[in-house]
C-alpha cells in the first residue's frame, strides 16, 4: 500500500486535550473545541474515527473498522478516514503523540 506523507503522520495524531466529544445515540456525536469555543457535529463515519484516534488506531486500522461496520471497500474507506483527518487537521482537533 502507498500513502501519502500527510497520511503517514496521521498515525502520529491523537485527539486534542481540549477538545470534548459527546456520543449521540445511532452513533453521531459532537466536538467541542474549549480553545475556540467552536463545536463540530460528526457524523458516524467521523465518530468512528475520532472513537480510533481515541484507541491509538492508525489509518488502515480506522478504515478496517468502517469496512467491518458499513460494508464498504477497503479504498473507499481509507479515503474516507484520510478526508475526515484532514478535517480534523484543518480545525487544529489534533496533536501530535
Amino acid at each position: 500500500m502507498h500513502y501519502s506523507n500527510k497520511t503517514m503522520n496521521s498515525n502520529n495524531l491523537t485527539p486534542g486535550k481540549h477538545v470534548v466529544v459527546t456520543d449521540f445515540d445511532g452513533g453521531e456525536g459532537i466536538l467541542v473545541d474549549l480553545n475556540t469555543k467552536k463545536y463540530f457535529q460528526l457524523n458516524e463515519t467521523a465518530m468512528v474515527v475520532w472513537k480510533g484516534l481515541e484507541q491509538g488506531k492508525n489509518v488502515g486500522e480506522i478504515a478496517d473498522d468502517i469496512v467491518d461496520r458499513y460494508e464498504v471497500a477497503l479504498d473507499n474507506a481509507t479515503r474516507s478516514v484520510e478526508r475526515i483527518l484532514d478535517n480534523f487537521q484543518t480545525y487544529k482537533l489534533l496533536t501530535a503523540k
